[in-house]
């Protein structure tokens, strides 16, 4: 029997990446991989002109787009997708509701037997424009178990809505509230709403921290008690830069507005702050410093975890895994909360 090939092995900033051949489990097995490189990041090219930092067009353009330091990432996605559906599989497909006037605007709840249960609202990403609800269902059999309801809401593709990212994000703030203002409806506890998002999700995550949640949806301002920003984007100046300005509408007042760390002045709740050192150096800088910024601020207490070899895509997945526990060797305390949360099982 040949020798096993493991799928990726990571040296330096290249990948090289095992294809197994096509046939049955046995064959693949037994026949060799067919071994081809992939480089990690933008590929060779004349440095052109700073238009970031030190980043010039390519640069700027491969930092925001994971393709480029994470070749397996649609693969990844495929797999998170299809856990999604086993884990419906075996809990039962998700309560489905409305949190809004249009179509797109519902809620997956995914619910635990506890009574009165804390409430986790996952805010999915995909660039803002892809992905569903349905493709982050893998994450609710872990949460329902450990005692608290596991909510995920679809919102609208920012390429239906003109590239204008503050609709996508009044579609999210409307969510949250929903599940403050209804929480009873599902045997959830509105005093206990903690949110989550991944990617894009992290970004939206971040300006749904700013909220003027009393102004704007007349619920108490605490309404969240703790947040986790995974992998995310907090400073959209360096992104207006890039690429995805071919399908965001980015101006200058939504650059100021959806920039949350423009407004850490408005956050009252622990954030945690996680990305991984294989990610892309963006969206390490942007994590790094919007932790930075949190720490500044009177009585605001933040963290930032670096996950070791982590990848983007992995980031959200094993920061929810419950058997990494030891990722946080410490407890905030909070005294809203009337007791220390431990961030990653928060109630």
């Amino acid at each position: 029997m040949a020798k096993f090939q493991p799928l990726v092995s990571l040296k330096g900033n290249k990948m090289t990446k095992f294809d197994s051949m096509p046939g049955s489990t046995a064959a693949i097995t037994a026949a060799p991989g067919v071994v081809r490189e992939c480089r990690l990041g933008p590929p060779e090219h004349h440095k052109g002109p700073s238009v970031f930092l030190d980043y010039d067009q390519l640069e700027l353009d491969a930092a925001y787009d994971q393709t480029y330091y994470e070749p397996l990432i649609r693969q990844t996605y495929a797999r998170l997708a299809s856990n999604s559906e086993a884990v419906r599989t075996r809990l039962g497909a998700p309560r489905q509701v409305d949190y809004g006037p249009t179509e797109i605007e519902k809620l997956d709840i995914f619910r635990t037997d506890r009574a009165k249960a804390p409430i986790f609202v996952f805010i999915h990403g995909g660039n803002w424009y892809a992905l569903t609800a349905s493709n982050f269902g893998y994450a609710a059999e872990m949460f329902t178990k450990a005692g608290a309801h596991y909510v995920v809401p679809d919102f609208t593709s920012v390429t239906d809505v003109g590239g204008d990212l503050t609709v996508i994000a009044a579609q999210v703030r409307r969510a949250i509230a929903w599940v403050y203002k209804n929480a009873a409806t599902f045997d959830g506890d509105p005093d206990r709403i903690y949110i989550g998002g991944h990617s894009s999700g992290g970004h939206l995550c971040g300006v749904a921290l700013v909220t003027d949640w009393e102004k704007d949806f007349d619920v108490p301002s605490t309404i969240v008690k703790a947040r986790l920003c995974i992998s995310g984007i907090y400073e959209l100046t360096p992104v207006r830069l890039s690429w995805r300005r071919t399908y965001v509408n980015f101006t200058d007042v939504m650059v100021e507005s959806m920039s949350p760390q423009r407004h850490v002045d408005k956050i009252v709740a622990p954030v945690i702050v996680a990305y991984g050192n294989l990610e892309t150096p963006e969206f390490q800088r942007q994590s790094r410093e919007f932790a930075a910024a949190l720490k500044t601020g009177d009585g605001r207490q933040a963290c930032a975890v670096d996950r070791s070899k982590e990848l983007h895509a992995f980031s959200n997945v094993r920061v929810f895994r419950p058997s990494l526990r030891s990722l946080w060797p410490y407890r905030v305390s909070d005294d809203r909360l009337g007791a220390s949360v431990r961030p990653s099982i928060i109630w």
